[in-house]
């Protein structure tokens, strides 16, 4: 092979790509190679892992429960050896963002990993779904309905070809449904009537709009909707195809049955069987919710939507690009100076960040958009719009983004200016805030550097990094023709100094 040819394969990123999805019920995790910019699976592994059934009254996991999950994912990092980073998606869902020690068991199940975990928000759970259903899907005309029931959550996607139009993420899975309604493995007509209500009561915040919006085509894609069209081809009550009729058809006969441990002859898996009431429940709710009349079975699911989100990133299609852009027009923000802030971040990132540990794209990534969106809070108000602008960032939903990356840029917007407090850092591990404080400086030197607002380059300043200090200079007589902006850096070395960071600035 040419050195030409290395090069060209180098530019199209890695060949091989790895994508895990930690539900509430199931660990999943699919190996594939990328060919000409097509996936091509090799690879899958799935187990009954049931994290979100190892929720504590106080909704800690246990350390029972740990031990499962992190036995599952060292089986799985044998696979993931000598991947890189940007090929391996690791994310965690609804047992992950409800659990209390969350961030807990995600340090323990990077160390066994080796591989960045990710705690993702139920919209964007709903997002990746929706684009690994559509990738295995023939590109038929009109909008379909996706549902996937996991163990905790249940996503609900209306969209068209590739593109998501409506997304909604309801608390309720197999899993829950199993503690609530069928703990001792009877199957009573009373306890299925309850847990269908209860379903439909979930849904009637969305069932007007979904039902306005409509579709053409509904399709389900978890283990839960594969396990109901399974038994029901097995029972010969249809051919596979999930019906309303023939949903009906199997309440009586599950009622009928009474045990769950009976589902084995219907061909139920033994580790799916105490579930499998709770989720036919959550989907007969939604058949009645929204009106459905029938459902096809397709095998895309949210791993799949997380190799295709890989691909996007390598091919520069990145729907964060897109989420980043879609807010700076929602929010008015003033692009031309967000660029300038960000130019001139990056040019002083570039000259600290060997020494100051921030050379990853993650740190790029968040030091760029966070420039780009800093002003975001000026649209709901001037005063302390650092902090509105940190909570619209922390708490919409962003797709494309985890839960932990909102939070960061949350971090640095909340610390672009004014005081430089302990509390904009409150509540992350001692290597969270270290990082985000070296960053959060950068940002904002950043925005002091281009407060005039007149779009000038960045002038060639040359950085000097410290442990806890930094020393700026300045070319000779730069400072002295703009005393305002050495006012600005005056002002920002107290803040700093308050929390025991020194900023040193040549000439002085």
């Amino acid at each position: 092979m040419t050195a030409d040819n290395n090069a060209e394969n180098a530019a199209q990123g890695p060949e091989m790509l790895a994508a895990i999805d930690m539900g509430s019920n199931s660990f999943h995790m699919v190996v594939a190679r990328l060919v000409h910019g097509e996936i091509r699976t090799l690879e899958k592994m799935g187990e009954k892992v049931q994290l979100g059934a190892g929720l504590d009254q106080y909704n800690r996991l246990t350390e029972e429960a740990q031990a499962r999950a992190l036995e599952c994912l060292s089986r799985f990092a044998q696979r993931l050896r000598g991947m890189p980073p940007e090929a391996v998606q690791v994310v965690g869902t609804n047992a992950l963002r409800v659990a209390r020690n969350a961030h807990q068991f995600m340090n323990r199940a990077e160390e066994v990993l080796g591989y960045p975990v990710e705690i993702i928000a139920g919209r964007e759970e709903a997002r990746l779904i929706y684009l690994g259903v559509s990738h295995t899907l023939s590109d038929d005309i009109g909008r379909r309905l996706v549902i996937d029931i996991g163990g905790g959550s249940t996503e609900f996607i209306i969209g068209q070809r590739f593109e998501p139009q409506e997304l909604e993420s309801l608390h309720m899975g197999c899993v829950s449904f199993r503690n609530r309604y069928f703990p001792d493995g009877k199957i009573t007509r009373r306890q299925m009537d309850r847990a269908v209500t209860h379903a439909e009561q979930e849904l009637l915040n969305i069932r007007q709009h979904y039902r306005n919006v409509g579709w053409q085509s509904a399709v389900g894609s978890s283990g839960t909707i594969k396990a109901i069209a399974s038994v029901l081809a097995t029972l010969k009550i249809t051919d596979g195809t999930i019906t309303r009729a023939g949903m009906q058809e199997l309440r009586k006969r599950l009622v009928d049955m009474g045990k769950t441990d009976k589902l084995g002859d219907l061909g139920v898996r033994s580790d799916r069987q105490s579930i499998f009431p709770g989720g036919f429940a959550i989907l007969m709710g939604a058949f009645q919710s929204l009106g459905i009349e029938d459902m096809a079975f397709a095998d895309g699911a949210l791993r799949e939507g997380l190799l295709y989100d890989i691909v996007g990133r390598i091919q520069h299609e990145d729907v964060r690009e897109r989420t980043i852009s879609a807010l700076q027009e929602r929010y008015h923000v003033d692009q031309a100076h967000g660029a300038a802030v960000e130019a001139t971040a990056v040019t002083a990132w570039e000259q600290v960040a060997d020494q100051w540990g921030l050379r990853t794209a993650t740190d790029e990534e968040v030091l760029r958009w966070a420039c780009r969106l800093h002003e975001i809070g000026l649209t709901i108000s001037h005063s302390q719009y650092h902090k509105h602008g940190a909570y619209l960032l922390r708490y919409s939903d962003l797709p494309g983004f985890s839960q932990q990356f909102q939070r960061d840029l949350a971090t640095l917007v909340r610390g672009h200016r004014r005081k430089f407090a302990p509390t904009i850092f409150e509540g992350l591990d001692p290597e969270d805030t270290s990082r985000l404080r070296r960053l959060c400086i950068l940002v904002r030197l950043a925005v002091l550097l281009q407060h005039p607002r007149d779009m000038e380059p960045p002038p060639e300043f040359r950085l000097e990094p410290g442990n806890d200090k930094l020393t700026v200079t300045f070319p000779d007589g730069w400072l002295d023709d703009r005393p305002l902006t050495l006012a600005d850096l005056k002002n920002e070395r107290d803040y700093l100094a308050r929390q025991d960071f020194t900023l040193k600035i040549n000439p002085d």
